[in-house]
């Protein structure tokens, strides 16, 4: 496809959830991206505009750069599906499981995939119990957000209330606590049917934060990751089953772990992944010679309705 084939497109971002802000980060420089390979790019900020202005604008795709909740969760899939648009990532049902990590990890274990143990915590609930059961240290996180915002490694079971009202209630959420993996990070990008090479990711101290994620410069990513290449291939099948088992397609990106004894832990799924200058897809991308111009336009090839 010629850029003018695309016709007018919306590069929807921002947005109403916690990870607003990277939104307009990612938003902004697909926008400059598709502008310079030529595409007819507008900034569509879908917390100040309603989205039937898509439509009596003459809108006739739309990168979806919007991140977590209304925007990632199947919410604006549903609204363009119903508009006729065509838009990136994957569609409605995808989208709105793969951002409910609790589901995503029933549908993973009823499908035979690895993913660490996990409980649902609630207000009333016996620390000390949790603890034993999930095993010291722990993950508490908000079943429903992304970015690790909402958060905490717990080392003891004295910490997992403060944890726990922290992801259920300034974040509005489900509070999912899971077992700790002691061990490498490693993410797919995924970009049609074909999974990009890893990417190892080595935050301070193990500690791959909101910060660290999208602000620091002393987290490392290293592309190739460093494993042998059957144990790569493995593990990019494994990501990509484990991608198209919740329902979603077009592109995103797995996020996984290795244990001590080598062997992989699933953790989440993104839809929307960012498209910041510290962003992972990209990284991989650039790993096999294409560029952030040509990434996104690829991307942009992919819209669909339905």
């Amino acid at each position: 496809m010629t850029p003018r084939d695309f016709g007018k497109v919306a590069v929807l971002l921002g947005g109403k959830s916690a990870e607003r802000e990277v939104s307009l980060m990612s938003g902004t420089g697909v926008l400059k991206a598709l502008r310079a390979k030529g595409v007819d790019a507008h900034a569509f900020d879908s917390a100040e505009r309603d989205l039937a202005e898509l439509k009596r604008e003459g809108f006739a795709r739309c990168f979806i750069a919007l991140h977590g909740r209304g925007g990632e969760d199947g919410t604006v899939q549903g609204a363009l599906e119903v508009m006729g648009i065509p838009y990136t990532g994957s569609g409605v049902l995808g989208s709105a499981v793969a951002l409910d990590k609790w589901r995503t990890k029933m549908i993973w274990l009823a499908g035979g995939l690895p993913t660490p143990r996990y409980r649902i915590l609630g207000a009333r609930d016996d620390w000390d119990a949790v603890a034993r059961e999930l095993g010291l240290p722990l993950i508490v996180k908000p079943a429903n957000e992304g970015s690790t915002l909402g958060l905490t490694k717990v080392g003891a079971a004295s910490q997992l209330r403060a944890a726990y009202e922290l992801a259920a209630n300034k974040y509005r959420d489900t509070a999912l606590a899971e077992s700790f993996v002691d061990g490498p990070e490693f993410t797919a990008g995924i970009l049609g049917d074909t999974v990009l090479p890893l990417i190892r990711i080595e935050a301070p101290e193990g500690n791959y934060d909101y910060q660290h994620k999208y602000f620091s410069e002393d987290t490392k990513y290293l592309c190739p990751c460093g494993l042998p290449a059957p144990r790569e291939e493995e593990l990019k099948a494994l990501s990509l089953a484990a991608f198209r088992l919740v329902g979603c397609g077009g592109w995103g990106r797995v996020d996984l772990m290795l244990d001590a004894a080598g062997k992989p832990w699933l953790l989440e799924i993104n839809t929307s992944p960012g498209m910041t200058g510290h962003s992972l897809v990209p990284i991989a991308a650039r790993a096999v010679g294409m560029s952030y111009e040509d990434l996104c336009l690829k991307i942009l090839e992919g819209a669909h309705v339905g």
